[in-house]
């Protein structure tokens, strides 16, 4: 099996320009990659009306069990301003111990260090034997998440693909690598709330109806009590007011409707429907009698989920305690990843580099970090498939 230098190839990948939607040659140089691996790839192209279509790839080595599959994504959030970067943000540049530029963390720097353990566990013809591994690699994570992983998956499981346990390459770790281990994420649920009422003149308030009062009273509501202590595995749900317009730029006019936004972020106490239920509970308690009315609209795909502590949690633990002598943390911060999707099919766990600095600028990775993260991998691969015949 041919070696490969995760360094050369995030280098490589960072120089795809690859914001989302855009594919720009990044999953074509995987594939490239990959096939002399002995990988059968396949191009997925998934489409939705109101979305850009999106290209993904999925490759698979073997067909037997236990089937481990990678994780991750190729696309990556726009630069900004470019004449801010110490390095161009598309340059893949070596200098002062990094690689340079946007995803080098996230998450083409994980890829590539997957990948080059890959090569060298593959070497070995009695681990090449083993089980099956695939990637699934999406370019469609940092936007709205139609056409990706969540319908890879569903091609993999009509396919014959569906894995036993799943890794994602997310930048996991805080502030070292390999000193957590993201196990879940909270859910995430978005409100759009619009109160409305009757139009007036401040000085004839009695004839008008003030939507904002209504407003108020949910908005008290909502913050009157915690929504939960946390749980096991999870710090306590939160709820933010981010947003509140009433689009009036007098002093002398009761408006006729205000529009907020709100964002909860939940745990395992909750599910998306219990928290709906309890916010159209209190908007109708903030609207009762008052004459006011109150529309709610909700959206999110994200659902809370955890990987409890068992096989490949154990797994990751000891292969971390062993190469970096550390006790990982086992956590669910952060904000929503595509293992939101994953959980529905296996196992899985967020395992990569030290989330420091995406997508903001200069954003770069400690080619020390790289090699050792492939090295942690390579042993990852090694204890997983210990046991298959």
């Amino acid at each position: 099996m041919p070696a490969i230098d995760p360094v050369a190839l995030t280098q490589a990948l960072v120089r795809c320009q690859s914001v989302t939607p855009h594919e720009a040659g990044a999953l074509t140089l995987l594939e490239r990659t990959l096939a002399p691996l002995g990988f059968a790839c396949h191009r997925l192209v998934f489409e939705e009306p109101g979305y850009p279509d999106v290209d993904n790839l999925f490759a698979r080595r073997g067909t037997g069990g236990p089937h481990l599959c990678f994780a991750g994504h190729t696309d990556v959030v726009p630069a900004g301003d470019s004449a801010a970067w110490t390095h161009g943000p598309f340059s893949g540049d070596l200098a002062d111990g990094f690689v340079w530029g946007r995803g080098t963390v996230d998450m083409k720097g994980n890829i590539a260090a997957f990948i080059a353990a890959l090569a060298d566990w593959l070497a070995v013809p009695a681990d090449a034997a083993k089980g099956s591994i695939s990637l699934l690699i999406t370019g469609d994570e940092e936007a709205n998440a139609v056409n990706g992983t969540v319908k890879v998956l569903d091609w993999m499981a009509k396919s014959g693909h569906t894995p036993t346990d799943c890794i994602v390459g997310e930048p996991s770790c805080t502030e070292a690598l390999g000193d957590t281990i993201r196990i879940g994420r909270r859910g995430s649920l978005s409100c759009n709330a619009v109160f409305t009422g009757k139009q007036g003149h401040v000085g004839y308030a009695h004839v008008a109806n003030n939507p904002v009062k209504g407003f108020l009273r949910f908005a008290h509501a909502l913050h009157a009590a915690p929504l939960d202590a946390g749980t096991e595995h999870f710090v306590p749900s939160n709820l933010e007011i981010v947003s509140v317009d009433v689009g009036n730029p007098v002093y002398n006019v009761i408006p006729a409707r205000i529009e907020s936004k709100l964002n909860i972020r939940y745990n395992d106490t909750w599910t998306r429907a219990s928290l709906e239920a309890l916010i159209r509970a209190k908007a109708q308690a903030a609207v009762a009698g008052s004459g006011l009315g109150v529309e709610l609209d909700f959206s999110g795909n994200a659902d809370v989920f955890v990987t409890k502590p068992g096989p490949l949690v154990e797994m990751a633990e000891e292969v971390l305690r062993r190469v970096t002598n550390s006790k990982p943390v086992l956590s669910t911060a952060g904000g929503t990843s595509d293992a939101r999707f994953v959980k529905d099919h296996c196992p899985v766990i967020e395992l990569g580099l030290v989330n420091k600095g995406i997508h903001g600028v200069d954003e770069r990775v400690p080619v020390a970090d790289l090699t050792r993260l492939a090295t942690i991998y390579g042993a990852l691969l090694a204890r997983y498939f210990a046991s298959a015949a």
